[in-house]
Formats: C-alpha cells, sequence, structure tokens
C-alpha cells in the first residue's frame, strides 16, 4: 500500500486560473511568493469560450480569448508561478495554514488563499447552442454586441439580466426580439417601462429558443435564425436574426466554499467592501465569484491584483513579527502594497 504523500507548504495558493487567477498569480510572484495555481476544470475560464475580445485594454486589434489567457498564464510562469493541473475538492479555512485537497490526492497547506473559480453563464442546454457557442450564440453583450451594429438580435430570458442586456443592445442592433417563456417579465418595472418603450425591441411572449439556427462549413459557422416553440401550444415558428443572446443568468463557482463564507443571495462570495478580502483573515476573493454586477475580464483582473497585494500585505505582516521578511521594506514599496 502506498504511503500519501506529505502536504506540500505554500505562501500562496490561487484556486482557479481566468484573468483574476493569473494576475494574482503576476503580483505574487513579484512579491517573490512563488505562488500555486490550481487550475481547475476550465483553465482560463470563460475566456476560452469567447472568440473575438475588443475591449481588453491594450490591444488595439481585435484579439481571441484563449489567446489572451495563454499570454497572461506565461507571463505568470514567466514571473515565478508554479501550475497545477488539478481541481480543489475540500477546503479547510478553519485554521492557517489552510489546508486544499486536490482531485489527484495531495494535500497542499496554504498560508494564504485567492480563489477565483469565477463563474459560469447559465445556458439553455440544447445540441445547438452548444454548436454556436461563440459563432453568432453569446452569454454577454458588452462582450459581444459591438459586433452587432445594423443587425438583428435575440436575446433570451425575462428577469433583469435580459433586460439590461436587450437594452444596451439597443445601441448597436437594428431590431432586438427579446424571447420569454412566460407572459410577464421579471425584472423590475422601470426596466420593463424603458424595455417596453424602445421602438427597436420586439417581444416575444410564451416562447422558448427549440433550436438555434445557422450555418456549417467546417472552419466557420454563422447563425442564421432560431426556431421558436410556443410553450403551450407547440407549435414552431423560425425567426430569422443574425445572433442569439442568452440571458437567463450566472451561476458562480463557489459551492467549495459556501459553508465556510459568506455568500449573497445568488451565491456569490462577499468581500469586505473596497477590498478582495473575505471574513477569514488570510482568505481572498477576486473576479466572478464575488462579482454579479461588472463580470468583466478588466474587472476580474483588477480584483486579482487586489488581492494578491493585500495577501503580500498580509504575509510580509506575519513574517515582520516572525522576523523573517523574506523581501526588504523598499522591495515592498516597489510591488505597491504600501503607500
Amino acid at each position: 500500500m502506498s504511503i500519501p504523500a506529505e502536504p506540500r507548504s505554500v505562501r500562496v495558493a490561487i484556486i482557479g486560473s481566468g484573468p483574476a487567477g493569473w494576475t494574482a498569480a503576476i503580483y505574487a510572484a513579484r512579491a517573490l511568493l512563488k505562488p500555486v495555481v490550481i487550475a481547475g476544470l476550465q483553465p482560463g475560464g470563460q475566456l476560452t469560450i469567447t472568440t473575438d475580445v475588443e475591449n481588453y485594454p491594450g490591444f488595439a486589434d481585435v484579439i481571441q480569448g484563449p489567446w489572451l489567457m495563454e499570454q497572461m498564464r506565461k507571463q505568470a510562469e514567466h514571473v515565478g508561478t508554479e501550475v497545477i493541473q488539478d481541481i480543489v475538492t475540500r477546503a479547510d479555512l478553519s485554521q492557517r495554514p489552510f489546508r486544499l485537497t486536490l482531485d489527484s490526492g495531495p494535500e497542499i497547506l496554504a498560508e494564504t488563499v485567492i480563489i477565483s473559480t469565477g463563474a459560469q453563464a447559465k445556458w439553455l442546454g440544447i445540441e445547438s447552442e452548444q454548436a454556436y457557442r461563440g459563432f453568432g450564440v453569446s452569454a454577454c453583450a458588452t462582450c459581444d454586441g459591438f459586433f452587432y451594429r445594423g443587425k438583428n438580435v435575440i436575446v433570451v430570458g425575462g428577469g433583469n439580466t435580459a433586460v439590461e442586456e436587450a437594452l444596451f443592445l439597443t445601441n448597436f442592433a437594428a431590431k432586438v426580439t427579446l424571447v420569454h417563456r412566460r407572459d410577464e417579465l421579471r425584472a423590475e418595472r422601470i426596466l420593463q417601462d424603458r424595455l417596453l418603450s424602445n421602438p427597436k425591441v420586439e417581444v416575444i411572449w410564451d416562447s422558448a429558443i427549440d433550436e438555434v439556427l445557422g450555418v456549417r462549413d467546417g472552419v466557420s459557422a454563422n447563425v442564421t435564425g432560431v426556431r421558436l416553440k410556443h410553450v403551450r401550444t407547440g407549435a414552431t415558428t423560425d425567426l430569422a436574426c443574425d445572433g442569439v443572446f442568452i440571458a437567463i443568468g450566472h451561476a458562480p463557482a463557489s459551492e467549495l466554499f459556501a459553508e465556510v463564507l459568506e455568500t449573497n443571495e445568488s451565491g456569490y462570495l462577499r468581500v469586505k467592501p473596497g477590498t478582495a478580502s473575505t471574513a477569514i483573515e488570510g482568505v481572498y476573493a477576486a473576479g466572478d465569484v464575488t462579482d454579479d454586477i461588472y463580470r468583466q475580464a478588466v474587472t476580474a483582473a483588477g480584483m486579482g491584483c487586489m488581492a494578491a497585494l493585500e495577501a503580500v500585505r498580509f504575509l510580509a505582516e506575519q513574517d515582520h513579527k516572525a522576523e523573517g521578511h523574506p523581501i526588504s521594506h523598499r522591495e515592498a514599496e516597489k510591488i505597491g502594497q504600501w503607500d
């Protein structure tokens, strides 16, 4: 019988590898903390299923989401980050060092933990939706609305998210059709009033997407319409469009921590206002796992920076108490942790 390996000790463990995770890793590595990133099931997060990215600062030309994540990873590794291709199955945050159990068996004892597990858009779950995801099917109007200038788009949903997405798309699209499976919206009344009074918007009630229609040639693909199914009669109708935006909500990947960290009513991790700090000293949260408002790569990266700087400051204070700070005060100032 094999003997389990001894738990490995690290100064900073980062769970998740989207923009927040990689940015946190870059800052922690530059502070000589040798961070470990546990990449998770979908390294790179939601940007790995995003094709054209035009709103990330620093790039005049359109870039690809997977490429951006690859560059962030390379930068993190270049400055001293270690990447573990695994997932965390258990997180004991009851005392420091925090004990993380990996799916493959090993355990990590981390002096600080940065949670950047992200969130996932909720999808309809139909095969054609998956086939055209990134090729006309999107879950982010802020990310992709710009590409539908003068075109016709469909938004699916009936809550605040759907109505806000539809209103945002009216800035670009020639026509926005909101498809909702009920006969009334669940969004706030003020948002409903704005939507229903907008001349660019049409609402189709009591209907759901039965199939996304399009053309594929083996290399590229594009959406040409949808097949709608009336939820009461079962009748189907084809409706032409250039893009479909699924807006039925997001689900944060916070289940692993829900019993030990405070969450809001939607399951997003709570942090102290203006910080990335959770209620547990030494545990931080960054990116979409704690953000149900903006959900952008650039804001996630900013939160990752905040989390890392807070972890650096915390560890520096702990080390000074133990008289063993690994970097000088002057070096610490250079990475921005002290005013």
